[in-house]
């Protein structure tokens, strides 16, 4: 009970992942302003303005605060299952090529193995892709070195995989390796994953509509700049420390919605795409560890 107390006390004073080094200029500039505010009023200047209550009303902030930031989780929640269905999608396509294609050279072998990376290919390129990166020499390590300098050469490289996943299939159709029944499973699970393609791809280019982003943000910064006229009657010189603390929350919750609404990218609340591609290549390793039951059509039984 201590090391949970402990760990809680730890994570509400966590620099690492939370907002404040992205808020913390307007929330000082906001709480300076409480206090030049202050100053005016102690002074004798007539600052004291109530009626700035009323220009925007706090509940009509807070609805647009919680639905801005409920449309950023929307986003990141859509991410997420995408790349879960494809972790889901690459394995039952890994397990299918594995069982399902017969392996009647030496060289079949090799040809499913190199497939089966291609998988993995699949999703570190997505990976680079949503990001806008070039692909590097983590995706040479799972293809043929005439295929990564091809795709170097490519705007959509996970699309140039699935197509090379496609023809093989198709080969090993061709060469009755694998009938019509499999082939029309297997190519649904590859039709799935460039489905999961272009669901990130369509959650990476269409962003939260411009001009209701512009309208939020003036709306903080009307509301922040007119809350010290309705609090420094009250308050007095505690104004600037409470006006800070009001903006430290509004602003906050503004900038969590734009730290999620791209999950594809590097910062501590994006997706751990790292992670998840690694997962896919250990199972990949696994799976081709075992050597399961094919048949061949010459006659004989592998296991």
């Amino acid at each position: 009970m201590t090391s949970k107390k402990f760990h809680w006390l730890k994570l509400a004073f966590q620099l690492k992942g939370s907002i404040v080094s992205a808020i913390y200029r307007r929330v000082l500039a906001c709480g300076f302003f409480g206090i030049f505010v202050s100053l005016l009023y102690y002074l004798k200047l007539p600052v004291s303005q109530p009626i700035f209550e009323s220009v925007i009303p706090s509940i009509v902030l807070g609805l647009l605060l919680v639905f801005r930031t409920n449309t950023a989780y929307d986003r990141f929640w859509e991410g997420r299952k995408c790349w879960g269905s494809m972790v889901n999608n690459t394995r039952n396509l890994a397990r299918h090529i594995l069982v399902s294609i017969d392996e009647i050279t030496p060289e079949d072998k090799e040809n499913k193995t190199a497939a089966l990376y291609l998988l993995v290919a699949f999703s570190v390129a997505t990976k680079y892709h949503l990001r806008g990166e070039p692909v590097n020499s983590e995706l040479e390590e799972l293809m043929t070195h005439s295929r990564y300098l091809k795709l170097k050469t490519l705007n959509n490289p996970p699309l140039k995989i699935a197509f090379w996943i496609g023809d093989y299939l198709q080969r090993q159709y061709k060469r009755n390796c694998l009938n019509n029944y499999q082939l029309i499973a297997i190519q649904d699970l590859l039709n799935n994953l460039v489905d999961n393609l272009g669901a990130c791809e369509r959650i990476l280019k269409t962003p939260i509509p411009l001009a209701y982003a512009i309208h939020l943000k003036q709306l903080l910064l009307i509301y922040c700049f007119l809350l010290p006229f309705q609090l420094v009657e009250s308050l007095g010189w505690w104004t600037g420390l409470i006006t800070a603390l009001v903006s430290f929350t509004l602003f906050g919750i503004e900038a969590i919605g734009i730290e999620i609404e791209n999950p594809f990218g590097h910062d501590a609340n994006d997706l751990q795409l790292e992670t998840i591609c690694n997962t896919m290549k250990r199972n990949i390793d696994d799976l081709i560890k075992f050597n399961p039951y094919v048949r061949s059509h010459q006659g004989n039984l592998t296991n």
